[in-house]
């Protein structure tokens, strides 16, 4: 039986289908670890043009995208896959940052629907009254929720026994135990001039462990230090 399914509806389904052919997230579907279906939100605009957006309330440049087609989407997918414990995602520039934390958390559902939002947003009602959550992978405004619902796809996957290949350890990613992940070296052991250091080459698995642990520590000290204080507090917290 598959272990989680995503449904994701936007108005370009072929932006997203093309990454879904390729790499990890391929071998997961094509396993039934991961099962992903796109929806087309067109498919319940209103009218003969069915159409899934309209001008803003209040005036304002750009168009808004309207509320019923999503609520009869969600509808319609709970209807025709029934499924326990599924949440309904809003990808939104106004979303919680999506992060590693949220990947986790939404690997313990067993589906997840994505909500793609475009042009000047998604009806505030879809936020409010349909959608568990409203998530955002960054500081930065996209033309669509595509990209964001691809990114959510391929983080929360890869919690999934089995997704990752048997060389891979999720365990050891970034942002585990509130840190970046160590630098990685492979062969060549000398490449102009540049040296793999020689405790990765010394077979002595402790002190490799020890390299890679402060390396890591070092590395988020300088690029992201706001982490090492989330995880000391977080250590607090779980020995209170």
């Amino acid at each position: 039986m598959t272990q989680l399914v995503f449904d994701i509806v936007t108005l370009f389904p072929a932006m997203v289908l093309g990454v879904l052919h390729e790499g990890a997230l391929a071998r997961a579907r094509k396993r039934d670890l991961v099962a992903v279906r796109v929806h087309d939100l067109r498919r319940w605009g209103l009218g003969p043009h069915r159409q899934v957006d309209d001008e803003p309330y209040g005036g304002g440049g750009g168009m808004v995208l309207r509320p019923e087609p999503f609520f009869e989407a969600v509808a319609w997918i709970r209807e025709r896959y029934p499924a326990e414990g599924d949440r309904v995602v809003l990808l939104s520039p106004q979303g919680r940052r999506f992060d590693h934390r949220c990947a986790r958390a939404l690997a313990q559902s067993r589906r997840i629907i994505l909500l793609c939002g475009r042009y000047e947003g998604v009806d505030e009602r879809v936020a409010e009254a349909l959608a568990d959550e409203e998530l955002a992978v960054g500081d930065a405004v996209l033309t669509g929720g595509e990209l964001p619902a691809l990114v959510v796809v391929d983080a929360v996957a890869r919690f999934v026994p089995g997704v990752v290949g048997r060389g891979e350890c999720v365990a050891e990613d970034s942002f585990e135990g509130g840190i970046l992940r160590y630098p990685q070296y492979t062969r060549p052991p000398s490449y102009r001039g540049l040296e793999v250091p020689d405790v990765l080459r010394s077979g002595d698995h402790e002190a490799i462990a020890r390299w890679r642990r402060q390396r890591a520590i070092e590395r988020t000290r300088v690029r992201r230090p706001e982490l090492l204080g989330r995880g000391e507090r977080g250590s607090n917290s779980s020995n209170s």
